[in-house]
């Protein structure tokens, strides 16, 4: 047992990364601490003057170290909240950002009230968009592919700890590969990769060098997973179905004119909470 105590152990990290500028040293330093010395958030707080276990300080060195590399405390943890569940993540999988929570809202709301609803998530990395709906609808079913075989694991994973596993059927396959054409949906949501292959380069390191390129990558301009998802989405919806897909930030033309060639005759940008861009909603009427 060292004679350094828990709570100067962390705020000595939290210093580091103070200096290092990073965005949210405490917040990092205290979740870090927490996963290393086997605490949560309030024993964190009545254990601070206790003496830190040698084993604790070593992980806590390590994540630390990781840490000011610019890998994500999520990443180092393996774990996000979303839609207030705890996902795991894997190197296959996107990390789940808050703002695709809206993609998850704007699901449930068209869901609603259908006497058997049903949906398709268009790769679903951790799941995390299917599983916050079934959570959040009970009747609910819903089938989500990926071409990763690691990412699905992951969503398996994931969706058996949230208890939705008996209604979300797991399928391999890049877009519609996986999803026969008898199979009609009340919703088909996706939040495909957005970024031009030029532009990932510029991202912040946090993202560029910790999310899975394929997560990331929309080919030569940013949109061709949404020339694919269009290709097929309007024949694959049940009257009054829609399609709602996450999109970025400068490219609600371009999406909206690929889902108009398509078929789609209402079409509708939804910003996020910081006044962006960020779904769209795409129907027949």
């Amino acid at each position: 047992m060292s004679e350094i105590a828990i709570g100067l152990a962390w705020r000595r990290v939290r210093d580091r990364f103070a200096a290092a500028g990073l965005r949210t040293p405490e917040l990092d330093a205290r979740l870090l601490a927490q996963r290393a010395f086997g605490l949560d958030t309030m024993a964190l707080v009545r254990k601070e003057r206790d003496a830190a276990p040698d084993d604790g300080l070593d992980l806590l060195e390590q994540y630390a170290e990781r840490r000011m590399v610019g890998e994500p405390v999520s990443r180092i943890l393996g774990r996000r909240e979303f839609w207030g569940l705890d996902f795991a993540l894997g190197p296959a999988t996107l990390d789940p950002r808050p703002e695709t929570e809206l993609l998850v809202q704007e699901a449930l709301a068209l869901l609603e009230g259908k006497p058997n609803p049903s949906f398709l998530d268009l790769g679903t990395g951790t799941g995390a968009i299917a599983i916050a709906i079934l959570a959040s609808n009970s009747k609910a079913k819903g089938i989500a592919t990926d071409i990763s075989a690691e990412a699905l694991e992951i969503a398996r994973r994931n969706a058996e700890t949230h208890g939705v596993a008996d209604r979300l059927t797991l399928r391999p396959g890049h877009w519609w590969q996986a999803v026969p054409h008898t199979e009609l949906f009340d919703v088909i949501v996706s939040n495909p990769p957005y970024i031009a292959t030029a532009q990932i380069a510029t991202l912040d390191p946090e993202v560029r060098l910790f999310d899975p390129k394929a997560a990331l990558d929309g080919g030569w301009d940013g949109v061709e997973p949404y020339r694919a998802i269009a290709s097929q989405a309007p024949r694959r919806l049940k009257p009054g179905g829609a399609l709602i897909v996450e999109i970025g930030a400068t490219q609600a033309e371009i999406i909206t004119k690929i889902l108009a060639r398509t078929g789609f005759s209402r079409i509708e940008v939804q910003k996020d909470l910081n006044g962006l861009d960020r779904v769209i909603h795409a129907s027949h009427s």
